[in-house]
């Protein structure tokens, strides 16, 4: 069965960052993607992630609201909700050195 997608509104996208919040209910997913650069996500509600991982990898990761975390440029995954409420997080990836 197919998960649904998580919705993603683009907020900033200029020649230094691009900012996108993403949007899950339940069971969402993000799809498989790698970051092109560093970047850093603000959660905007509690968020329960399982991440798929290259290799056949998981894990699942709990966030409180407002939380933030830093990952570096070639990141890898599928980032699904493993919540039972819809989950909501902006990204901002810094296309400039840091």
């Amino acid at each position: 069965m197919t998960k649904p997608t998580a919705k993603a509104t683009p907020l900033v996208d200029d020649e230094k960052v691009r900012a996108t919040r993403f949007d899950f209910e339940p069971g969402a997913e993000t799809g498989w993607h790698r970051h092109e650069y560093d970047y850093v996500v603000t959660t905007l509600t509690p968020c329960t992630m399982r991440l798929e991982e290259p290799g056949g990898g998981e894990r699942t990761v709990t966030f409180g609201a407002g939380e933030a975390y830093h990952r570096p440029e070639g990141v890898e995954h599928n980032v699904i909700n493993a919540g039972d409420a819809p989950m909501a997080f902006v990204e901002v990836e810094m296309k400039t050195g840091a």
